[in-house]
């Protein structure tokens, strides 16, 4: 019987774990960040729940005029590949992942990805994450860069109720915003919350809809590529 809880179990055994249950993933991990290294390709891990809006500003993306980068895109979903054809429509060279049951990406499930993606002849490659603000902030895929979409819709709460989630991120994207005149909501707790989670609270208000902010997140995405073009070519 387990002593140490009492739950009656007499096939528990003590174990000594001698490696993180994550050490696989994260092998992939790197492995992954070697190759979007070497190629100088700005890979991101674009994060959020269902609904918030992620496919719709990939395809606010491509559409900018602004642009100026090379975008192909990953889109996980459990059981449909709605969002990998929607990013299709709108020009984006993309690959839809499947994960059954699994409320997120892992690094085997990108690098398989890989093959089927003209990935080193772009510049920016978005890995667009399983809809979910818990799992998907627990596993490295060998992206550069975490970035949360957050919808207003969503509750100015949300940062501190998933804190890991928004501690990992080194952006949110408030999406969605052509919907505040309409909604009872704080723009300014959001960012108070955010502010409590973050390391270094970065947030940009966008709306797919009407392409306000989209310019200032190509911006940002374009800091982070030179960034990483730089470090390719020395």
């Amino acid at each position: 019987m387990c002593e140490t809880c009492g739950c009656g179990d007499p096939a528990l055994v003590p174990v000594e774990i001698q490696e993180s249950l994550l050490a696989g993933n994260d092998r992939a991990a790197a492995h992954n960040r070697e190759h979007f290294a070497k190629a100088g390709v700005l890979a991101v891990n674009l994060m959020g729940s269902p609904g918030s809006g992620k496919t719709a500003l990939l395809e606010a993306t491509a559409r900018a005029k602004k642009a100026g980068l090379r975008l192909a895109a990953m889109s996980g979903d459990l059981a449909t590949q709605n969002d990998g054809d929607r990013l299709k429509r709108a020009g984006i060279p993309a690959r839809s992942i499947t994960t059954g049951s699994a409320c997120h990406l892992d690094a085997e499930l990108v690098h398989k990805g890989l093959h089927d993606l003209p990935w080193r002849d772009v510049d920016l490659l978005v890995i667009e994450n399983v809809g979910n603000l818990v799992c998907p902030a627990v596993y490295d895929l060998g992206q550069q860069v975490n970035v949360v979409a957050l919808a207003v819709t969503e509750g100015e709460d949300k940062p501190l109720k998933y804190p890991v989630m928004f501690r990992k991120a080194d952006l949110v994207l408030l999406t969605k915003v052509d919907l505040l005149p309409h909604l009872d909501v704080d723009v300014a707790a959001i960012e108070n919350a955010l502010a409590q989670t973050m390391p270094a609270c970065e947030m940009i208000q966008v709306s797919a809809k009407t392409g306000q902010g989209i310019d200032e997140w190509i911006d940002w995405l374009n800091h982070h590529r030179s960034s990483i073009a730089r470090k390719a070519t020395s």
